[in-house]
Order: C-alpha cells, then sequence, then structure tokens
C-alpha cells in the first residue's frame, strides 16, 4: 500500500471513488450523488481542489488503484488557523478491514502536524458509524459534542457527533 498526497493528475481516480461513496454511503455525506454527477466539469474543479494550497487530500492506493481518501482543510480566520478539519473520508468496502483507514488517518496526522500553527484537527462523524468511531478514538479523538439532526435524507435524520484530536 502506498499513500500520498493527491494532486490534479488524479483527479479521475479521485472523482470515481467520490461517486461511489455517495452511493455506498450516502448517509455519511452532505452531497448526494444526484447533486454531484450534476455538476458542470466536475472534474476540473476536483482537480483545482486537489492543487489547493489550503487543502490537502491523501490517498492510499494498491496496486495504483485509489482506495481510500481523507481531505483537510484549513481555516482561513487567524483566531481558527490553529485547527484543520478532516472532511470526505471514504475507504472502497472491498478493501475495509485491512488498516487501511487507520494508514490514513495516521498520515493525515502526521501531515497536519506538520502544518504552520495548526495544533488540532476537528471532524465530524455520523453517531452510527461505529466503525469509523472506534477508529478516531482509537488514536486519540475525543467527541465534544453532538447535533441532532444534522442531516436529512428524505424523511430521515441523521445525527453527527464532533470530536478533536490535539496536540
Amino acid at each position: 500500500m502506498e499513500i500520498r498526497k493527491l494532486t490534479s493528475e488524479d483527479a479521475k481516480a479521485y472523482w470515481d471513488l467520490r461517486l461511489e461513496a455517495l452511493q455506498q454511503d450516502p448517509e455519511a455525506f452532505a452531497t448526494t450523488y444526484k447533486d454531484a454527477i450534476s455538476r458542470v466539469d466536475p472534474l476540473i474543479r476536483v482537480a483545482r481542489n486537489l492543487d489547493s494550497e489550503v487543502s490537502a487530500t491523501l490517498g492510499a492506493f494498491i496496486d495504483n488503484e485509489l482506495v481510500g481518501v481523507m481531505t483537510i482543510a484549513e481555516e482561513g480566520a487567524p483566531k481558527l488557523r490553529h485547527r484543520v478539519n478532516l472532511f470526505a473520508v471514504y475507504v472502497t468496502p472491498r478493501v475495509r478491514g485491512k488498516r487501511i483507514g487507520m494508514a490514513l488517518l495516521q498520515a493525515v496526522i502526521e501531515h497536519s502536524k506538520q502544518l504552520p500553527d495548526v495544533e488540532k484537527i476537528n471532524l465530524t462523524v455520523v453517531s452510527t458509524n461505529d466503525r469509523a468511531i472506534k477508529l478516531y478514538e482509537k488514536v486519540g479523538f475525543k467527541s465534544f459534542g453532538l447535533e441532532h439532526h444534522a442531516m436529512k435524507i428524505d424523511d430521515t435524520y441523521v445525527d453527527e457527533i464532533y470530536m478533536s484530536l490535539a496536540w
């Protein structure tokens, strides 16, 4: 397995995995598959995001295939620059259970620690995603809040847990 920061050259592989994520785990993402596929020139937007200086997407590859991703984004306001936000987390089901999520998360933490002024990572996770919650807790993330009805999918509400890891 190889873990590295994605660039604009990885836009197609990222976009394909993102669409899979939106179909496989729709409750975990605010964006819907329908919204995603209706975007104009999505690969241009993805490429621009992957080359951004204020965010980084790390990808896990097995045999040159992108199988997992995690994105961190820096805050712009001076009083918030001590933190980054983790989002767009996904590992394809066919390789789950092989510690890819753990390897990606450790790489994200190490990458974040190298950023100037950054002291912590914040994230939200769907309250029913026990595997993800356990993964985050295993590396030291602590929960600090729960948002009831954070998202609504058709007539069903989804709660999100807020978590943070500080160093």
